[in-house]
């Protein structure tokens, strides 16, 4: 019986293939859609712009901190149970979120849908790792799935931007209903269900330590962004962090079924991956973040236009992604692939410092969007595709789980950094000034310092990536996971 044959999901693989890429739509959609609808949701509920923060953070928290158990838990007790799990306890938050009638209980909605995409999104891209066996099929299928996780953040912004325009900003949360009701049903009649791995176990300890320690990390630089690196919980929560996460290491080298094995770890091209995931995710936000911010409070866009003005970019990613898994990585391996699309997006960055209040977008802003999006779709594809390269089906939920971590934690630590130094330089030029045109340009000044070290960090991942992913082309037998020629 051939390789192919003996998958049960094999004649089924593209159907498979819509349903994982809509379950991954809702969960990237759901980490910026909301961001757009924020001013009208703190109007309608009445919260604080300091409270403001955890709206989006409650989500990053949760998502972030759990997503190594939530892999873990599909590799133990069936993917098939997990994914649809995680798609309808997703739809069930969403709806509290939508009806919420206090900050509260908006609060605790977001955190729990973090909670069910922890489940979800390692389990969606494990199956799709599990479910394509044929490397040029393989191939397709990551492209299609990078450039959903590339592009739809940007997608999330135009969805946010119309629903809260033209419905109530209740619809950026109701609107996973449409997309996790139908995917959860075509889900039960497609996948098969797994059983639980043979003699494997949650290990508990590894699993407290890795969520703690996640946690401590993601709320230590949420603190920083609004109180300060020398606050106290900023200190202790970091420290802390890595207190944890260093246990957790140690655990992990000792214990018989561990949570995270360090060989996935370890892996020069799957470690290699990872960071590109962390760094690529922490200088992307920068430009959903501040390039809203411009494009809004500076060049007087709509919601809606903003979220049309990102357009190129999602273009450019769905472009790059394709080409990049299909035509290129078998042709030249990971290493030229990442570190392009690491210098494309510090270039793109470098572009983007130049804005002024006299920018046009079509002169000041596309091209640095076009470059990011080609420069994303080399990296988030092959970055994906490579880190579950050779990885054991009981272990592609975990080394899922890992690729989602990074992205989301990088993501997390970006924003709240980038927004702490962009804070930081708006009160340095406004220097005590508080007239309207002294703090629009001081407005500029902090996009542009942002922009800055988001150059400096995608230039820091093209040294890293390009010392550790390996050279060469790939290698494909028929019926063979891929091996990289050295």
């Amino acid at each position: 019986m051939t390789q192919d044959h003996a998958n049960p999901h094999h004649a089924r693989r593209w159907a498979i293939l819509g349903v994982i890429g809509l379950a991954q739509l809702m969960v990237v959609l759901d980490a910026t859609i909301v961001n757009i609808a924020l001013p009208s949701a703190q109007q309608a509920l009445e919260f604080s712009n300091e409270n403001r923060q955890w709206i989006v953070t409650s989500y990053a928290l949760a998502f972030g901190s759990l997503l190594l158990l939530g892999g873990r838990i599909g590799d133990l007790f069936g993917r098939k149970r997990v994914f649809i799990t995680g798609l309808l306890g997703f739809s069930v938050a969403s709806a509290i979120g939508g009806a919420a009638q206090s900050f509260e209980m908006l609060v605790a909605a977001r955190a729990l849908q973090g909670g069910f995409g922890a489940l979800l999104a390692p389990a969606a891209l494990s199956l799709l790792t599990t479910t394509f066996t044929e490397p040029g099929e393989k191939a397709k299928a990551f492209g299609i799935f990078g450039a959903i996780a590339g592009g739809g953040g940007g997608l999330g912004l135009l969805l946010g931007g119309v629903l809260t325009e033209y419905l109530s900003w209740r619809w950026s949360l109701y609107v996973n209903l449409v997309f996790a009701v139908p995917a959860a049903v075509a889900a039960g009649r497609l996948l098969h269900h797994s059983g639980r791995t043979s003699d494997a176990t949650i290990d508990i300890p590894g699993t407290v330590a890795a969520s703690v320690g996640l946690f401590l990390l993601v709320f230590g630089f949420s603190r920083a962004e609004t109180e300060g690196w020398g606050d106290v919980s900023t200190v202790g929560s970091l420290v802390a962090s890595a207190v944890m996460l260093t246990a957790f290491i140690v655990l992990q080298r000792t214990t018989k079924h561990p949570l995270l094995p360090l060989s996935i770890l370890l892996d020069r091209a799957r470690g290699g991956s990872f960071i590109a995931m962390a760094l690529s995710g922490a200088g992307m936000f920068a430009v959903f973040l501040f390039l809203t911010y411009f494009l809004q409070q500076s060049m007087g866009m709509t919601p809606v236009t903003t979220g049309f003005a990102f357009l190129p970019m999602i273009a450019g990613i769905i472009f790059s992604a394709s080409l990049s898994t299909t035509q290129l990585l078998p042709k030249f391996g990971p290493r030229p692939l990442v570190t392009l699309g690491m210098l494309l997006g510090s270039a793109s960055m470098v572009l983007l410092t130049g804005i002024d209040g006299d920018t046009t977008y079509a002169a000041g802003v596309l091209p640095a969007l076009i470059g990011m999006g080609v420069g994303m779709g080399l990296i988030f594809a092959p970055a994906m595709q490579t880190a579950t390269f050779g990885v054991a089906d009981s272990d592609a939920g975990v080394a899922s789980a890992t690729v989602n971590t990074m992205q989301q934690v990088g993501g997390s630590i970006g924003t709240a950094l980038l927004s702490t130094l962009a804070a930081s330089a708006v009160t340095s030029f406004a220097d005590g000034r508080t007239n309207p045109d002294v703090m629009a340009a001081a407005a500029i000044h902090g996009y542009t310092t942002a922009f800055a070290w988001a150059a400096g960090i995608f230039l820091i991942g093209a040294v890293v990536c390009g010392s550790l992913l390996p050279g060469g082309t790939v290698e494909l037998e028929p019926g063979a996971e891929p091996v990289f020629a050295h």
